[in-house]
């Protein structure tokens, strides 16, 4: 895999070193949430964007712990409705967690395929599934739902003709409405048979105090919008809206042994998360 020359790293005491394409002066989406959650896959530049995110966010760090939550309870509803193949659609860096871990944990035939276009998602990615041959992650943009879906290695794992989890977390926010995201959810919702299920958690506006953040991810990041329920709630056109609903994120299925803060804080209320069933 092309990888930039030694000595860059991704900071000053490693000696990671940077894939190509990764433009370290410009932040990015996958790694602000990868600085937000601890990790160690991002730069000053997006540090910078975390810093400023988490002054306006009482409790901020336990924004993207509670996202990570309602992803694992959701993959773990659908492997109990007997999905067994997921695409996880703007899947971010590798973290605690993750897709394939909670589906395999409970099915471990589960398959599992992450569509992401940054660079750094798919180097670390395939370094983490290198030995995993039933997931793998593909550099697509989930904008395009035709690209990624005919995609020879997606297809390798994944039979259209039979149920699919289709997960969007946390992207649909950086689409603005001009990018039609209700009709980019309906190309994927059409492309797969009934029994499919769909996931999605988005941020949701809770008036001036989410407008300031929305301010700063607009202007740092350019995208991070923030919508109502009722907005949220129409990506869901053409399925069955499961119980309980688009709610906030802590609000959806909890379950007594994740080990979350309390539910309704600020930070609570950043992301809703809702799933429906292709009938």
């Amino acid at each position: 895999m092309d990888i930039a020359p030694e000595g860059t790293g991704l900071n000053s005491a490693t000696d990671r070193r940077i894939p190509i394409g990764v433009d370290t002066s410009v932040p990015s989406v996958a790694r602000v949430y990868d600085a937000l959650l601890g990790g160690k896959d991002n730069f000053a530049v997006d540090r910078a964007v975390r810093d400023k995110l988490m002054e306006l966010t009482p409790g901020g760090a336990d924004v993207p712990l509670y996202n990570r939550a309602v992803l694992g309870r959701a993959v773990r509803y659908m492997v109990g409705q007997g999905i067994d193949q997921f695409i996880d659609l703007g899947a971010g860096l590798p973290t605690v967690q993750n897709t394939h871990e909670v589906a395999q944990s409970r099915n471990p035939r589960a398959r599992v395929v992450y569509v992401d276009n940054d660079p750094m998602v798919l180097t670390h990615g395939r370094a983490l599934l290198d030995a995993n041959p039933d997931t793998t992650v593909i550099t697509a943009d989930f904008c395009e739902p035709d690209e990624v879906l005919s995609d020879g290695d997606l297809r390798a794992l994944i039979d259209l003709e039979r149920p699919v989890g289709l997960l969007m977390v946390a992207v649909l926010h950086h689409l603005d409405d001009a990018q039609r995201p209700a009709e980019l959810v309906a190309r994927y919702r059409d492309a797969v048979p009934p029994g499919s299920h769909l996931f999605i958690t988005h941020f949701i506006d809770g008036g001036e105090e989410t407008a300031q953040i929305e301010r700063v991810m607009l202007s740092d990041l350019g995208s991070g919008r923030f919508r109502t329920f009722d907005e949220v709630r129409g990506f869901f056109a053409g399925t069955q809206l499961l119980d309980p609903g688009v709610v906030y994120n802590p609000l959806w299925r909890p379950d007594p042994t994740d080990v979350v803060p309390d539910p309704m804080t600020f930070a609570g209320k950043i992301i809703g998360a809702g799933m429906g069933r292709k009938p």
